[in-house]
This record gives C-alpha cells, sequence and structure tokens, in this order.
C-alpha cells in the first residue's frame, strides 16, 4: 500500500495563508481529511518543517514507517500524501524522523479529528460531513441569545461526573446517553446556556481537561465526533446554548502531543522562561509564530463551525498576557519594551477575538482572566483585547469571603458586598461561582456557608438571589444548584440523592425560579452593563447588613427591588424607598417555606405610604425574613 501524492492538496496560496497566520480554516486542509481526491482513501497533510523524513503509520500498514512516507512542500515544511483504501475510524500516527541528532518518534496528528480512547494516543480518521444537523431554528436566532441584552444563566460542568451509571460499575455517560437526559434536565432548571469543561482529547482524567492533546478531537471517552455533534444539537432543539472551554494557554508535555513535534520546538518557545508553565509544568504556545497563529485561531473557528458551538470560554488568560505569570524574578523574559506584558500572546488573543467575531458575529468569546488587565471585554479597535464577556472573579472572591463570615462579624465586611459596583460596569462581567470554587479542600458552595443546616441553606439561597439581581450574566457550577455537601470529585457522580431531602429539594426550587424569574423580567438582563441599569436604594446600612437596590429595563418604568438581609435576625417595619406610588407585589421571597424557609414575608403585596426616604418620594414598610433576599415589583409598571 503506497502514498499516492500525484495530486498535491494543498495550493501555493493554502501555504501562502499558513506561513502568514492567517490560514483561518486550516483545518480543512491540514490533518486527515476521508475521501478527498475523488477515490476511496485519506489525505493526510501535517506541519513538520525541521523532520527529515515524515510517514503516516498505523494498523493499515501495520506501523511500518516505510510504507508511506509523505512528501514535503519544502516552502512551508508540510508533508502531505494521499493513502488509498483507507477511511473513516482509521487509526493513525505520524512517524518523524528529525534532522536533530537522529531523534525520532510516533506523533498524534495535531490536527487530528478524533482519537483513540485513552490510555492509548493515536489519532482517528474522522469524516465531519456526515452528521444531519436539527437545529436551523436555533441557529437563526441565537443572536438573540448570545446577546449582550440577553438573559444569560450558564450551568457548568464536567461531561464526566455530572451522572454516572451506578448499576454499571459508575460507569461515565455516553455523548448519546447525556443527549438523552441532560437538555430536559438544564431546561427543566431555567438554564440558558450550558458550559462544559475541555471536551479536547487529554490523557490525564485528574487534569479536567485543561490539558489538552487534540485540540481538533472531542476526547472519545464519550463516544465519536459525530455522537458530540449529537449532544450539541439535542441541547440546541432544546433551546440550550453551548459553551465550550477552551484552553490556548498551554499544553502537556506528552510525547504524542504538540511538544518538542519535529525535534524542535515548534508549537512551544525553546526558551524554558518562556515555553514553559512553572505552576501546571506544561509548554506555553509561542503566540508569535505565525503557524502557531494558524493553528490557534483555526481551532477557535473549528469548534464553531463544524460543531455548531456557540462560544468559547478561554481558560487561563492572565498566564498567557503576563510574562512573569507564575514565576519568580529571573525566571522570565521581559517584552522589547522591557515590560512583563506578553505582547504576542495578546496580538493573538485579539487576532482570534476579531476573526471569531467576524466569521459569528453571534458568538461569545468569554475570558477566564483574573487580573486588573483594562478593557478585557472592549472591542480591538478601542484597544480592548475583543472578548464579549469577562468572568467577574473580584466579585467572586470578595462574595464568597463575606458570605464565609459568622453574621455576626458581617457588618465589619459590608464593602464587600457594595465594592463591586464601583468597577461593575468597566467590562461585560459574567458572575462565575465555577468548579475552581468547589476543589483542593475550598469546600463545596453548601460547605462554605456558616451556621447550623438551617443557616447554611438559608444563606447560599440568600447569596444565590443577591448574585440574580445583581448586574451581570450567571453562572453555577452543577451540584451547587441543589446544595451538594461534599466537594467536587471528577472520578465520580453528584450526589442527586439529595434531592430526596426537603432542603436540597427546596434549594433546587430555589435556583430553578430564580432561573424563571430573571428570564421572563427585562430588568434583570437587559442594561447588565451600563449603570443606568441599576440604581442602590440604601448600600450603607452596614449595622444591620441589610442592602437594597432597584434593577431597570430599558423602559425606565420597569423596574425590579431587591432587599437582601444578610443576617439571622428577622427586620419588623423596614421602609425601604421607592420611586413608585401604589402596590408592589413581592415576587420572590428565599425564606417561603417551599424553599425550606421559616415563612416569614409581606403577605404578597405592600402598598406605598407617601413618606420620602433614600432621597425616593415614597417607601415601603415591609418584614425582612432571617437570611433572605425578597424581590419587588410595582403592580402598576409599565410594559
Amino acid at each position: 500500500m503506497g502514498t499516492h501524492t500525484q495530486t498535491q492538496w494543498l495550493t501555493d496560496y493554502d501555504l501562502y495563508l499558513f506561513g502568514e497566520g492567517t490560514h483561518h480554516r486550516a483545518y480543512e486542509k491540514l490533518g486527515a481529511h476521508p475521501g478527498e481526491m475523488g477515490q476511496r482513501g485519506v489525505y493526510f497533510a501535517v506541519w513538520a518543517p525541521n523532520a527529515e523524513l515524515v510517514s503516516v503509520i498505523g494498523e493499515f500498514n501495520a506501523w511500518n514507517p516505510r510504507s508511506n512516507p509523505l512528501q514535503v512542500r519544502p516552502a512551508a515544511g508540510i508533508w502531505e500524501g494521499f493513502v488509498p483504501e483507507i477511511g473513516s475510524g482509521a487509526i493513525y500516527k505520524y512517524h518523524i524522523q528529525s534532522r536533530e541528532r537522529g531523534y525520532q518518534v510516533d506523533k498524534a496528528d495535531p490536527y487530528g479529528f478524533a482519537a483513540e480512547i485513552r490510555p492509548s494516543t493515536a489519532s482517528r480518521v474522522w469524516d465531519l460531513t456526515s452528521y444531519s444537523w436539527g437545529d436551523s431554528e436555533w441557529m437563526a436566532n441565537r443572536a438573540k441569545r448570545n446577546a449582550l441584552d440577553a438573559p444569560i444563566s450558564i450551568y457548568e460542568m464536567h461531561l464526566g461526573s455530572w451522572r454516572r451509571a451506578p448499576d454499571e460499575g459508575n460507569r461515565q455517560l455516553t455523548y448519546r446517553e447525556l443527549a438523552d437526559q441532560l437538555p430536559e434536565y438544564l431546561s427543566q432548571a431555567g438554564y440558558t446556556h450550558v458550559e462544559f469543561l475541555p471536551v479536547t482529547e487529554h490523557p490525564f482524567d485528574g487534569s479536567w481537561g485543561y490539558e489538552t492533546t487534540g485540540y481538533f478531537a472531542p476526547t472519545s471517552r464519550f463516544g465519536s465526533p459525530t455522537d458530540f455533534m449529537l449532544l450539541v444539537d439535542a441541547l440546541h432543539r432544546k433551546g440550550i446554548g453551548v459553551i465550550l472551554d477552551w484552553v490556548p494557554a498551554h499544553f502537556p508535555k506528552d510525547e504524542a502531543g504538540l511538544g518538542y513535534f519535529d525535534g524542535t520546538h515548534l508549537y512551544e518557545h525553546a526558551d524554558p522562561r518562556q515555553g514553559e508553565q512553572p505552576d501546571w509544568n506544561t509548554l506555553v504556545f509561542n503566540y508569535g509564530r505565525r503557524e502557531v497563529q494558524s493553528f490557534l485561531i483555526s481551532n477557535a473557528l473549528f469548534w464553531l463551525d463544524k460543531y455548531h458551538v456557540d462560544g468559547l470560554r478561554v481558560d487561563a488568560v492572565a498566564s498567557m498576557l503576563y510574562l512573569d505569570y507564575g514565576r519568580r524574578e529571573g525566571e522570565w523574559i521581559p517584552n522589547r519594551f522591557g515590560g512583563k506584558e506578553n505582547i504576542e500572546a495578546l496580538h493573538c488573543l485579539r487576532e482570534i477575538n476579531q476573526q471569531v467575531y467576524a466569521a459569528f458575529p453571534d458568538a461569545m468569546m468569554i475570558a477566564e482572566e483574573s487580573t486588573a488587565w483594562p478593557m478585557v471585554s472592549r472591542p480591538v479597535y478601542l484597544g480592548g483585547v475583543g472578548f464579549g464577556f469577562k468572568w467577574n472573579m473580584g466579585w467572586m472572591h470578595d462574595i464568597l469571603d463575606y458570605m464565609s463570615k459568622d453574621p455576626v462579624f458581617r457588618s465589619y465586611q459590608h464593602h464587600k458586598i457594595t465594592f463591586g459596583l464601583l468597577y461593575a460596569f468597566t467590562e461585560n462581567f459574567i458572575l462565575p461561582f465555577s468548579h475552581d470554587e468547589v476543589v483542593y479542600g475550598k469546600g463545596s458552595m453548601l460547605g462554605k456557608m456558616p451556621g447550623d443546616e438551617w443557616q447554611k441553606f438559608a444563606n447560599l439561597r440568600l447569596l444565590y438571589g443577591f448574585m440574580f439581581g445583581h448586574p451581570g450574566k450567571k453562572l453555577l457550577f452543577m451540584g451547587g444548584e441543589f446544595g451538594q455537601w461534599s466537594e467536587w470529585n471528577h472520578d465520580t457522580s453528584l450526589d442527586w440523592h439529595l434531592l430526596e431531602r426537603p432542603f436540597h429539594a427546596g434549594l433546587a426550587r430555589w435556583v430553578r425560579d430564580l432561573n424563571t424569574l430573571y428570564r421572563g423580567e427585562a430588568a434583570l438582563y437587559e442594561v447588565d452593563f451600563d449603570p443606568a441599569g441599576f440604581e442602590w436604594v440604601d448600600c450603607n446600612d452596614f449595622e444591620r447588613s441589610v442592602v437594597s437596590f432597584i434593577r431597570k429595563a430599558k423602559d425606565p418604568g420597569n423596574v425590579m427591588l431587591f432587599v437582601c438581609n444578610f443576617t439571622p435576625v428577622p427586620r419588623q417595619n423596614y421602609r425601604v424607598g421607592v420611586p413608585l406610588e401604589g402596590e408592589w407585589k413581592e415576587v420572590l421571597n428565599s425564606d417561603a417555606p417551599l424553599y425550606g424557609g421559616s415563612g416569614q414575608g409581606n403577605m404578597g403585596s405592600i402598598a406605598t405610604a407617601p413618606l420620602p426616604i433614600h432621597g425616593r418620594p415614597y417607601s415601603l414598610n415591609m418584614t425582612l425574613p432571617p437570611l433572605s433576599v425578597v424581590v419587588f415589583r410595582p403592580e402598576n409598571r409599565n410594559g
């Protein structure tokens, strides 16, 4: 079985674009493409400029490096060739013989569309064109679902540990089984989007997917690429958007992966002060290398193009932006101006964001960026990094620190609830209670709360209520919605049996009702990223640890009032100023018995009195239940 090379698959223009860093669909030409030469077989192409010889090896040729050599295109360092009589499903690697000191290695395909099941590391040929999509309605309308003025409530989850098959030895669910269960669950719970921890192929379960070896391959743990398409399709047909966690910040050192690919540091920097991430013992992309830019930009576009994905949450952006990230003095190299900013990575991120939004203007690009780098979610033409959204890590740390305190001490920490509003509109923020907050001894969301069991649940309902009232889109990691007691463990299922207990069932109902209210009330999402959408009523009542605020829609008559009591002391005759006269309906109360609360409240509604307070002409005299949030809406509002 020889390798046919009579037809060149890559044009000279392909080679030019690839070398220039602007081949934004490189996955259409590199990798393995079945049936592309008009006959049965697979076309292969791989970038290995420092190789002396490259061949395709696999079961089809008994892994013999001499059977199917590829031909080089010297100008680009790309090796290509056609192997007849094989097709979708064939397992293969590239055998690379380097010019460097006789180095030889067998590598998985950097552009491979599928992979063997771990611990095996070969790539697998796959035809991505055969799936018939049924989500045209979603795709036609998703611009409205992903917009800055849309309600966005994200369920972050790890595919391998959401549910398991306990009667089958704790087996992980497949993509197809998830497609049967997940869309209905998310729809019932009221979420608008789901965000998967990385689904890209990775060898080590304990990395949760964050150490990627196959950037173009959904992990084979749960099924085939076609099965993953089916899962995305099923979610779309249920009205749920799909966001993927994406990791262009670093990659592992596994021999079959990208590192030292052709006997040289091809994808990563050669100098370990630039090319290694000491915190994670991983390798860092050489963002200034044009072919690496083609790889990363193509990869971002690939998931939106081939898998109909709605957005990417970009992991560890701070580690990309700062040359000294995780490094001590002398362990990093300053940029050409002497600073610590990674100019090449910044350029690459801007280019990725611009190309994604140019090709998919209705997509979402989300930065997990943990520093005060300015304008992360502002357009590149204004000097920004070009993301659409940014995780609000500062708010998350402050509010979790505040909530973990015994309520007796909260009055001394009052600024931690209010400080976030000083910068809430500097970025397009998502408020994240993510997987990172429920691992490594940090405890579960419920476990962070102080007090006895009743108080822990009341505190958690209050925290979620405050979050849903606060400007910014919402994100909650799986298990947090029903009060998982234990930290997240990637090796086992969530504790679904807890839903049989009243407090846990009540919390799940509370989260569902928060999602339902949030999606149904424009005041809670329409003006998220502009000060016009938010107004403090009283942020200074630190002695009683109470805050009250108003959220507003584009229609100024469409308002919602939130009053949060962060102590276990019920407050009778608590007066709050409001802008509109008449009846105000109590639309949500976290202390209601059906959520596990004590049943204190305001009998469904309160009429205003003409008593001015908090600079407003009318006021409501209300009961604040212990550790609670109460939400009101004027009955006579416009709209």
